[in-house]
């Protein structure tokens, strides 16, 4: 039937029944695919910038069409069918049809409609069991193959969806839809689902390599400003820093013993209540003064911020009164339990991000404080009972992965407004597109264990071709770690070594023994963990800590120069092999070594006892070992010694950087 396609300028339009379906070319060689049974398509963006401007070809006969966008054809049939082919007219994805089993009656679009609301949407794509599949953000696991995993699309600690896929087979594929869900890479079909949903909403993109396939993405998504020269030295936290003199007793050692530090933190409990975003005088007097002396010792400082609201804060009824916090459906009107019953504020609604970055500015930014800790991110409900609660823009069922997002938003656009051309703010969770806010995702609260260690590595990768290019994880891990046990001193020490080729590198961490509240209210009333400094570890593993240090102060322009690439392009710094060499099939098989940036393959050593690990590299380079010296020709794998002091570093042969220019 001819009258239910339309074409609209870059848009080719199918109405039958109730569906209206659009498929659009979004940005270079690349489609938006929308479908809704509202009477108007919603409109929202999301992850998606306005769509930059490029000429699609589209072609309408009686029972099908097509819409071509550069290397990129979509064709729908009769039945509204859709498959998506690349320039070579080989099938980069196609729905899923029951056309050999007519009884099976599944489609690829399947609106289940929810009694007296919205729908339930499952989206089905056929599989090629062949495939791998990367990216989708911070899962706390080893693969970094996530072909043949189900993933929840939720933020949880830990936990962040970040729902854009790298596929081998040359398409990049993002779930432009920020309800709770789930996505299953079976090797037999493909499924999404959003729990409720008035749209179905994703955007695909055909390339060559998956440099292309990201750097298309972050053009479409936005790409992260530039780091800040500070940013790529070294950070030092532990997980209470309690009084004003004990962190700038720390800041003062530091440079007494010609340690490098560049960012020193204040994290949570400085303040008198959840909500209040100040600092409690009694124990923190004087924070300009105390901003003032970091900066003439060449350290910034960086506070936390929950958005937690204590029913005790000075805000409370304030934000109560005025909509800006979250509300629940049920029950008692309390979204987390810490110390007190507190309610989050409510991010999607521009009067509260307003609300909040006015009480920031003035108590901590006036002050000089211009990086922030953006805690508690996903947010951390006590219980993830996500139908329970709901948002100015919507129930979290349907948009309660966009909060994050809109966190940072909130710094982002407040620090902008107010000068700082380079914000970066650390946060604990991100959905597609949250890059362009200055978001530096961190890896939330892991255990310190060799096995947690060995996640990090797939999910800084992962998280590099979901569109974050910062990302970081606790030095050491958060929970828990004797500074005084050698099995820990050598998790610390490996762990390290693997932090200094990260985009951020950041000790942090709750060590044992538990150090006791210093008071009964306000900032005094919870402890704190044991000593986290790097001399806090014995002898042997400080002299490897400052080794590490060193080197990372001599790669910080290396690094910034990696940070303008990511800026420009949004080439992640911490990428997998195949990444630079997609020709290499061994190079896509490799899962627990990466590069940080193109001259540098880093294999961290992830098993405890370690005297030796093997070191693939890859085609299409010579590497130098750049703790013997020794080259090797890409292709092979060799073996490297890894007594406690030595991670595996290989140099690209012929790059500046192996020459000795580490500029």
């Amino acid at each position: 039937m001819s009258h239910a396609f339309l074409q609209q300028t870059n848009k080719l339009i199918r109405t039958y029944d109730s569906e209206t379906l659009w498929i659009e070319a979004w940005g270079e060689n690349s489609l938006r695919v929308r479908s809704t049974h509202e009477g108007t398509m919603p409109d929202n963006d999301w992850a998606l910038l306005p769509a930059p401007q490029t000429q699609a070809v589209i072609q309408i006969a009686e029972k099908e069409a097509a819409i071509t966008n550069g290397s990129i054809r979509a064709e729908i049939n009769a039945s509204g069918d859709l498959t998506f082919f690349n320039a070579q007219n080989e099938i980069l994805l196609r729905e899923f049809t029951s056309r050999e089993s007519w009884g099976i009656k599944k489609r690829g679009r399947d609106f289940q409609a929810i009694p007296g609301g919205d729908y339930r949407l499952i989206a089905r794509f056929e599989s090629d069991p062949e495939e791998r599949i990367f990216g989708m953000g911070q899962y706390q696991q080893p693969q970094l193959n996530v072909k043949g995993c189900s993933l929840e699309l939720a933020h949880r600690n830990s936990q962040a969806s970040i729902p854009f896929a790298v596929s081998s087979l040359g398409y990049g594929f993002l779930w432009n839809n920020p309800a709770i869900g789930n996505v299953v890479f079976g090797r037999n079909i493909t499924e999404w689902t959003a729990q409720s949903t008035r749209i179905m909403d994703y955007w695909i993109t055909a390339g060559d390599t998956p440099a292309q396939i990201v750097e298309t993405y972050a053009g479409v998504s936005g790409k992260s400003p530039m780091m800040p020269e500070f940013a790529a030295g070294f950070w030092q936290s532990k997980l209470r820093y309690r009084t004003q003199d004990e962190l700038l007793t720390i800041a003062r050692e530091y440079k007494k013993r010609g340690l490098p530090l560049s960012v020193i933190v204040i994290d949570f409990f400085h303040w008198p209540h959840q909500g209040d975003w100040r600092f409690d005088e009694d124990y923190w007097p004087d924070p300009k003064a105390m901003v003032a002396e970091l900066h003439s010792l060449g350290i910034e400082l960086m506070v936390s911020v929950w958005p937690t609201v204590d029913r005790e804060s000075e805000n409370y009824e304030q934000m109560f009164s005025h909509g800006l916090l979250i509300r629940t459906n049920r029950g008692i009107r309390t979204t987390m339990q810490f110390v007190n019953d507190t309610l989050f504020f409510d991010a999607t609604r521009k009067e509260a991000r307003d609300f909040v970055w006015k009480t920031v500015k003035k108590h901590y930014f006036d002050d000089g404080i211009k990086v922030f800790w953006l805690d508690e991110a996903e947010p951390e409900f006590h219980a993830y009972d996500f139908d329970n609660y709901r948002y100015h823009r919507g129930s979290a069922l349907e948009i309660g992965n966009i909060y994050p997002f809109e966190y940072a938003r909130t710094f982002y656009e407040g620090l902008r407004d107010n000068g700082v051309d380079q914000p970066i703010s650390l946060i604990r969770s991100a959905w597609a597109g949250s890059q362009r806010f200055g978001t530096l995702l961190w890896s939330g609260d892991v255990a310190s264990t060799f096995a947690s260690f060995r996640n990090q590595v797939q999910i800084g990768m992962n998280v590099g071709l979901a569109g974050l290019p910062w990302w970081n994880s606790d030095i050491g891990g958060f929970g828990g770690g004797n500074p005084t046990d050698p099995k820990f001193r050598e998790l610390v020490c490996r762990w390290f070594q693997f932090g200094t080729f990260c985009p951020v590198m950041r000790l942090h961490g709750d060590r044992v023994p538990w150090i006791a509240a210093t008071g009964t209210r306000g900032g005094g009333r919870f402890g704190s963990g044991s000593d986290n400094e790097v001399w806090s570890f014995g002898d042997e593993a400080y002299t490897i800590l400052q080794k590490y240090l060193c080197l990372r102060e001599k790669m910080k322009l290396y690094i910034l120069a990696q940070m303008r690439v990511a800026h420009e392009k949004g080439t992640p710094v911490m990428r997998p092999l195949f990444y630079d060499y997609p020709q290499d099939p061994q190079a896509w098989t490799i899962e627990d070594q990466y590069l940080f940036g193109p001259d540098i393959l880093v294999a961290p050593v992830l098993f405890e006892a370690s005297i030796q690990r093997a070191v693939y590299l890859p085609i299409g380079a010579s590497w130098k070992e750049m703790e013997t010296g020794k080259i090797f020709t890409g292709g092979q794998t060799v073996v490297s010694q890894t007594p406690l002091s030595v991670i595996p570093i290989f140099l690209r042969v012929g790059s500046r950087i192996e020459q000795g220019d580490w500029s």
